[in-house]
């Protein structure tokens, strides 16, 4: 069987935890910001794990991380 490819886009945003989960980072830091309360963006620098419901998803598209 050939080897499965991996997305690289999605390699570049996802990191792999020591239990196997996987960690991202949050949308809507990049731009506009002077709208959002100094709150919202602290919130929003944080990483946060994937949910459980997506993780089968994920692992079609990142089989090797």
């Amino acid at each position: 069987m050939p080897k499965i490819k991996t997305s690289r886009a999605a390699a570049k945003r996802f990191k792999k935890t020591g239990t196997g989960k996987l960690k991202r980072n949050k949308a809507y830091k990049r731009h506009i910001l002077t709208k959002k309360s100094a709150k919202r963006k602290r919130n929003l620098r944080k990483a946060i794990i994937t949910d459980a419901t997506n993780f089968k998803n994920m692992k079609k598209i990142l089989p090797y991380l």
